[in-house]
């Protein structure tokens, strides 16, 4: 008989992830979530986590998100995982195994960091910056809360290199924006190859890029 799979993070009394707040009920803690998390991005827009944009610093920001929700924030999942997607048809993304989260997340950013960004155009930065986010994202180096951290570290990064991008933008269209992410990611090892479409992360991408050129003109023009 096939051993019943136990996932850590779960409590087996209740069905949902542990948590510091000693929530039993999961929209409960849906929504808790969603407002603790909500005040700890809008601090960190303001007051970012500061480094060097290694994978040290990835889990720095998520354990600045969700520090006050659940005891191993900031900590790489230590499980495999899969998520059934509808906009896969029930399948689920193809993220990194857990032994190699730390490998693959390295490499992605080492790479992000050599692009010489302000020498492309928008529609080359767009597409660019999109791609990184999204392998970056498709590590899901986290047991939860990868699209925020994803999302809250990359436009760090963006305005690092001297272009910003609109934060709200993505935070208004939350639901999209992780759709998005899902179908840029769509890379299969098996018979199903390659079933990406990246122009919806792109279409996001370079909107909030284009809102934040016109705020960081906005905010030169007023001082």
């Amino acid at each position: 008989m096939k051993k019943a799979y136990v996932d850590p993070y779960i409590n087996r009394q209740t069905g949902i992830l542990k948590n510091n707040l000693g929530i039993t009920d999961n929209e409960e803690l849906r929504k808790t979530e969603s407002e603790i998390t909500g005040v700890a991005m809008r601090q960190l827009s303001q007051m970012p986590v500061q480094g060097d944009f290694t994978f040290a610093h990835l889990c720095k920001i998520h354990e600045k998100i969700f520090g006050d929700i659940y005891e191993w924030a900031g900590s790489q999942r230590i499980i495999n995982i899969e998520k059934p997607e509808k906009a896969l048809g029930g399948l689920s993304v193809e993220y990194s195994p857990c032994d190699d989260v730390q490998r693959d997340a390295s490499i992605i950013l080492t790479n992000m960091k050599k692009v010489s960004w302000q020498s492309l155009s928008l529609d080359q930065k767009a597409a660019e910056f999109s791609r990184y986010m999204a392998d970056l994202w498709k590590v899901h180096p986290f047991r939860e809360g990868n699209t925020r951290t994803t999302v809250t570290f990359c436009c760090d990064f963006a305005e690092s290199r001297g272009f910003g991008l609109d934060r709200g933008l993505f935070k208004d269209n939350g639901e999209y924006t992780r759709t998005a992410l899902v179908a840029a990611s769509a890379k299969f090892s098996d018979g199903l190859g390659d079933r990406s479409q990246p122009e919806y992360l792109i279409r996001i991408v370079k909107d909030a890029m284009e809102r934040g050129e016109k705020m960081r003109k906005s905010f030169t023009q007023d001082l």
